[in-house]
């Protein structure tokens, strides 16, 4: 049997010089091993690969600096990220800094970063019900995309407080989803789809102030819109733009946006034609 020295230390695999992996050698979730204590782990210099999402629970959020990490730093300041497909991972993270947060302090706001095309429904319910059971004001704010469930979220946080940048996309649609096995099984199955999206409706008119039968005729294929229709349409409430809040038709000497944005959003190209004008505006 083969013994080893303990004068020649081994090295761990992510030290190693070659940037070649075997191919039969999983690549591990979290690459450094657990230190001997808290402080040694503190004051070790070495990286490691950690999920974000998972290691933003563990900042010390009380402190002004956060985490250790980018996302432990956001929290820190209130400010949390939805980004990637929304699963139950995901929403259960998000669940507790939102829980957390609000446990801490209920007088200030949280601003929730949302670039996402969506995921599961179930898991966007849980994120919707618990940004309105909060007492702190959770401020969304869209960047890149923001569509699907993912629009939803958006539109779910504290009224006047709605934000997207001006290069963001917003989309809406109805549920999908499919069914097979016995005839009465499929059946079920189909009623448990139509209450997903006559609820989904609901919602979207209840946060954009569109009536129901008009939310159904326009989620019927994907919604697209830019900041501005987002807007007019009720999802938000205001564009950013270098960190100021544009409204749809900007005051006159306060707020100078270097876009257009009333002409941006009178723009034919861009409007539904079964949207009358004067409805929208």
């Amino acid at each position: 049997m083969a013994s080893l020295s303990i004068s020649t230390p081994i090295k761990p695999s992510f030290l190693r010089s070659t940037h070649h992996r075997r191919s039969h050698e999983p690549r591990p979730f979290y690459a450094a091993p657990k230190r001997a204590s808290p402080r040694t782990q503190a004051l070790s210099s070495s990286s490691q690969f950690v999920s974000p999402f998972l290691s933003a629970l563990e900042a010390p959020v009380n402190s002004g600096m956060g985490g250790s990490d980018a996302m432990g730093l956001l929290m820190g300041e209130r400010i949390l990220f939805l980004g990637g497909e929304i699963t139950d991972l995901m929403a259960d993270v998000v669940l507790s800094q939102l829980l957390l947060l609000d446990a801490q302090d209920h007088s200030k706001d949280i601003r929730l970063y949302i670039n996402s095309a969506g995921g599961s429904l179930s898991a966007t319910m849980a994120i919707y019900d618990v940004i309105q059971m909060v007492k702190s004001d959770v401020s969304t704010i869209a960047v890149g995309t923001a569509a699907s469930n993912a629009a939803l979220i958006l539109g779910s946080g504290t009224r006047g407080k709605r934000f997207a940048m001006p290069n963001a996309r917003i989309m809406l649609h109805q549920p999908t989803g499919s069914a097979s096995g016995q005839v009465r099984a499929v059946e079920y199955h189909a009623i448990e789809l139509l209450q997903n999206k006559n609820n989904v409706i609901r919602l979207i008119s209840g946060f954009t102030g569109r009536p129901f039968s008009q939310v159904k005729k326009d989620i019927d294929r994907d919604f697209y819109m830019g900041p501005a229709e987002a807007v007019a349409y009720g999802v938000i409430d205001g564009i950013l733009d270098e960190d100021k809040m544009i409204p749809i038709q900007p005051v006159v000497g306060r707020v100078k946006p270097k876009i257009d944005y009333t002409k941006a959003a009178k723009n034919p190209t861009y409007l539904r034609p079964e949207i009358p004008d004067d409805e929208i505006y």
